[in-house]
């Protein structure tokens, strides 16, 4: 089975404006966090990795890793951005698709083979849930146009709900580190007491 991931990535500098940081070093913080959600990804079992963006710098990034670019014309939300996406997909012979947000740092790439040995049938969606429960931090459809995705609504809920009501089989998943995502300063603190990627920690205490 071919499986991409699929990264919506917002213009740098206009990401994460609840963390009151000033522009250079939300611009920072967001690039430390892509380069850790690809290189976990680039060590997966995940096959292809596509970037939705309008951001030179997050493809600056993004080449490092040999990801496919896909540039987005105007920025209209999530869920455009993995629209976009999906007619690499669907000419390039993909099964599935993973999307996944660009800030939650902590994620591992077993985390993610994880994610992938709980897709079972060829018609499936997997749903992990943001800590809130309120967020889709990854979302596995399988084929990759089995249901639209619907961010920005509550779409933990929702993703789960749309499923269900039409007899895909859905199921929800949680794996840890892929639930913890970066909304506010409480959360960017957290990640710094992490001692599981030591690194990242020191990155982002320089910021």
């Amino acid at each position: 089975m071919q499986i991409a991931s699929v990264i919506p990535v917002k213009t740098f500098s206009k990401a994460k404006s609840r963390l009151g940081l000033s522009q250079d070093k939300t611009q920072q913080l967001c690039k430390i966090m892509l380069e850790e959600v690809l290189s976990a990804i680039s060590q997966s079992q995940a096959n292809k990795t596509i970037i939705v963006s309008r951001d030179e710098e997050a493809f600056e990034i993004a080449r490092k890793y040999n990801a496919v670019e896909i540039f987005e014309e105007k920025e209209n939300g999530v869920n455009a951005a993995v629209a976009l996406s999906e007619k690499y997909l669907k000419e390039n012979g993909f099964d599935a698709s993973i999307v996944f947000p660009q800030d939650i740092p902590l994620i591992r790439p077993q985390d993610i083979d994880a994610l992938i040995q709980f897709q079972k049938t060829a018609q499936s969606l997997l749903v992990v849930p943001s800590r809130k429960f309120d967020g889709t931090n990854a979302l596995l459809r399988s084929p990759f146009d089995v249901m639209e995705t619907h961010y920005d609504e509550d779409s933990y809920k929702i993703h789960l709900t749309t499923g269900k009501s039409r007899n895909i089989p859905t199921s929800f998943v949680l794996i840890n580190r892929m639930m913890w995502d970066v909304d506010d300063r409480s959360d960017l603190e957290f990640i710094m007491r992490n001692i599981e990627k030591p690194d990242l920690s020191e990155k982002l205490r320089n910021l």
